[in-house]
């Protein structure tokens, strides 16, 4: 199987790289040369297809995704600085994934698998299920949400298969650290609900990808015990066969004798 990987140099995306295995073809794309830098102490370099480019235009999307059989979506923008006058955000996340679904759909590819992001616990107390919205305000909660309602578009006005993957805060279970590096546990940064491991989201990525019977899914990932009392995380396994492997277990504090 063909997959292209949009973000492929990220925290997320190096860890889709590293899961995929025999299992099927990556082409690798990201920014430019100066993306890979940031996990290459950790992560290494990547030997496979590495298309360089802005996912801002669209031509560049579409020659990327010709001739995959599916597309995995973890490019995201932080909105950062002058959140008034700065319309990268806005070009990245929103004009970026349509260009991705677009793309796909005149290429002929049935399967497109977005990572977005969500909140673990409802602050309303409200069960997370895919017709529950996040109620995050900013700037980045909001492209969040559209990216979501623009998956959902593609499916009922194309028949496109698509699949929303929500994850709360992404760590690494198997090196002890989270998304800006900090270490993970008692006396660092402590132990969470809405925690998932990004080999266990990776593979979530894959199974979605590789699915063919899935019209449209929005589905939390999230990889501690308690988080299925609170989002979807039962049909997420479900749905996509699903288990979790990271230990996120051993970063909690210990139990205190009484």
């Amino acid at each position: 199987m063909k997959i292209a990987v949009f973000g492929s140099a990220g925290w997320l995306g190096r860890a889709i790289l590293a899961g995929a295995g025999d299992r099927a073809r990556i082409r690798a794309f990201d920014r430019g040369p100066e993306a890979w830098d940031e996990w290459r102490d950790i992560d290494g370099d990547w030997p496979g297809e590495i298309v360089h480019g802005d996912i801002t235009d669209f031509q560049t999307v579409t020659e990327t995704v010709a001739g995959m059989d599916a597309v995995i979506h973890t490019a995201v923008m932080y909105p950062r600085g002058d959140l008034d006058n700065d319309p990268r955000p806005w070009l990245v996340n929103l004009k970026g994934l349509w260009n991705v679904l677009e793309a796909a759909r005149r290429e002929g590819i049935h399967r497109v698998v977005h990572v977005g992001s969500c909140m673990t616990k409802h602050p309303k107390g409200l069960f997370f299920d895919a017709q529950t919205r996040s109620t995050e305000g900013d700037v980045y909660g909001i492209c969040k949400r559209l990216q979501e309602e623009m998956c959902r578009q593609f499916h009922d006005a194309f028949g496109m298969g698509t699949v929303v993957l929500r994850p709360d805060y992404i760590v690494d279970s198997r090196l002890g650290i989270g998304r800006f590096r900090e270490k993970l546990g008692p006396g660092s940064q402590p132990w969470r609900m809405g925690w998932v491991c990004r080999h266990d989201l990776a593979e979530a990525c894959l199974l979605a990808a590789m699915g063919t019977t899935i019209g449209h899914e929005v589905l939390h990932v999230v990889g501690t015990e308690e988080a299925e009392e609170y989002c979807n995380v039962a049909r997420t396994k479900q749905v996509l066969g699903l288990e979790f492997r990271g230990d996120l277990d051993r970063f909690r504090a210990p139990a205190q004798d009484s």
